[in-house]
């Protein structure tokens, strides 16, 4: 298989292609369900094209809690079936499909009751580690263990004594969810799918009352054009319901969404070697180590305004704090949050039996003869939600379609991952990087960092640090815009990279580094470079003002006060 470069001719290419052959699916949607969908048509070997209409992972799909795992709680509504499930692709990902992305990591759950408690959440997290194990795909993570005040604290010195009389530890994983969603795109295309952001649909063909193919408008370089398909597949997410009012049919389900705000803190200002999981009124809080940083959230509260850009209020940011500094000897304050990003959990509200629900967490439907449309369900399923997506497309099939495989299909760059990551300390002394940036580089782009230490090796240059974010290299912002897709400044700051929630300054001093770096691949003049910029600034500052606000009204004007960049 070759590795696809999603670079600016490939688009156009795939744009071409779509518009000139009828397919068999058309996937609507570029975060993970959609991009999950493109890869499971594409190695049953049917002919697929996938539409984004910002950049891919733009909505949901990187803005998650960033864990890959079973949902604990969910133990607590008897849910094992969708438990075990979850648990299963957990195991898949961290060992066959993407474990240069996925990894484990320890959270520690205090408990505040003696002896009953102990041994309710002990009852719990046994038969979550036994739900794991029992497939097989749990080998490698430890058991949890049952921890005394004491060694808690030793692993948890942010604990305030008094917050806790014991913990439990176990593990799960976490992962990059925008930098996973841009792999399986990438990994779909060389499959053979085609696939292309700022791709939108506008409308949808019909003949009769089949839904034939899509009207798409080219959001980079202007023009719309038809894109004929046997079947297309919605997976919008929390666009769902917008998505299907352009087919002019009541749905056979609605998609709510949820808001879900997260902060970002530096690591040295919580001191412990594990995250964290506390019950809330509501829910869980999740205190989730993440590089040089951890993560905090989430709030769950409901949202009726702009999707593409769901604001976090003041509001949020206090319950966040409160929560959090109820067991921390050292509390947070404003001052230690470097970001903060929201993101909308798509819920669904059924509203006919005739709606087929594969799960409590996710469903599919066939509304209109050509058109599937798969709602609901959580990153970490993504893979089922895509292969019962599939399915049900393939009954509108003319033609024999193999059964999905990609429980057997790794990402790219997975292949060849565990080799060179025993081999890093070679790497590094051939290559002249300290090996932490070789581990850096491994840990984003597994057996595919040869081709960034290869843009490295033409331009010794590149392999410096970003100003004002020396976490990342300058040649991870031109192969962004060469390998993977990104057209636009803040695909690579909030997406590519993590710059804009793990900088102070939210990306701002090295936007125009960044820029300018971008700028031979996507062959851009110093007039767009400067648009590009100040776009961003504009970005962050709309985010920053509508974090001031009281509420979620104030908060949505104040982050809608910066539009999305138009192409030109």
């Amino acid at each position: 298989m070759r590795t696809a470069k999603l670079e600016p001719a490939a688009r156009s290419a795939a744009l071409a292609r779509m518009s000139e052959q009828e397919l068999d699916v058309l996937v609507v949607g570029g975060g993970v369900v959609g991009a999950g969908t493109a890869l499971d048509a594409a190695t049953r070997g049917l002919h697929t094209g996938l539409v984004e209409a910002r950049d891919w992972a733009a909505g949901t799909s990187s803005r998650s809690s960033k864990l890959v795992h079973g949902g604990l709680r969910y133990l607590e509504m008897l849910d094992f079936a969708l438990v075990r499930e979850a648990l299963r692709e957990r195991g898949l990902l961290l060992h066959r499909i993407a474990p240069h992305l996925v990894r484990p990591v320890p959270f520690l759950y205090p408990l505040e009751h003696r002896a009953w408690e102990r041994g309710y959440v002990g009852t719990g997290v046994l038969l979550y580690d036994t739900l794991g194990l029992s497939h097989g795909y749990s080998r490698g993570l430890p058991r949890h263990r049952h921890l005394s005040r004491r060694r808690a604290l030793r692993v948890a010195p942010c604990l305030r004594r008094d917050a806790l009389v014991g913990a439990v530890q176990y593990h799960d994983a976490e992962v990059d969810d925008a930098r996973f969603v841009a792999t399986v795109v990438r990994t779909a295309a060389s499959y053979g799918a085609h696939v292309a952001n700022r791709a939108k649909v506008v409308g949808f063909l019909r003949e009769g009352e089949r839904v034939v193919g899509a009207r798409v408008h080219d959001l980079e370089h202007g023009g719309e054009f038809e894109v004929r398909a046997q079947q297309v597949v919605n997976a919008t997410g929390v666009w769902t319901d917008d998505t299907q009012a352009l087919v002019g049919e009541r749905g056979l389900f609605h998609v709510r969404a949820s808001k879900g705000v997260h902060l970002v803190v530096p690591r040295d200002r919580i001191h412990s070697s594990t995250g964290l999981i506390l019950r809330t009124e509501k829910s869980v809080l999740f205190v989730i180590p993440w590089g040089r940083h951890w993560i905090v959230g989430t709030t769950d509260t409901d949202w009726e305004l702009d999707k593409a850009h769901p604001a976090a209020s003041s509001a949020d940011i206090d319950y966040l704090l409160e929560h959090v500094n109820s067991v921390l000897a050292v509390p947070l304050t404003r001052d230690d949050v470097e970001g903060v990003y929201a993101g909308l959990r798509p819920l669904l509200a059924g509203e006919s039996e005739a709606t087929s629900k594969l799960s409590r967490e996710h469903t599919v439907g066939h509304p209109v003869p050509g058109l599937v449309v798969v709602a609901g369900g959580k990153f970490t399923t993504y893979r089922v939600m895509a292969k019962d997506a599939v399915d049900e497309a393939v009954h509108g099939l003319n033609t024999r379609v193999h059964p999905s495989i990609t429980e057997d299909v790794p990402l790219v760059g997975a292949e060849g991952y565990a080799a060179l990551w025993n081999a890093r300390g070679r790497v590094a002394a051939r290559t002249g990087l300290h090996v932490a940036r070789v581990e850096h580089l491994l840990n984003r782009f597994g057996s595919l960092a040869d081709e960034v230490l290869e843009l490295i090796a033409a331009d010794p240059r590149l392999g410096e640090p970003l100003t004002g974010a020396d976490d990342y290299l300058r040649a991870e912002a031109v192969y962004a815009a060469s390998h993977e897709g990104a057209r636009h400044l803040d695909d690579v700051l909030v997406r590519r990279t993590r710059i804009s929630i793990e900088t102070f300054d939210r990306g701002t001093r090295c936007a125009r580094e960044v820029a300018e770096l971008m700028a031979p691949v996507l062959d851009w003049d110093a007039e767009r470079i400067e648009r590009e910029v100040d776009h961003y600034h504009k970005r962050v500052e709309a985010e920053r003002e509508s974090q001031r606000q009281p509420d979620d009204l104030t908060a949505d004007a104040a982050r809608l006060g910066a539009p999305d960049i138009v192409s030109g």
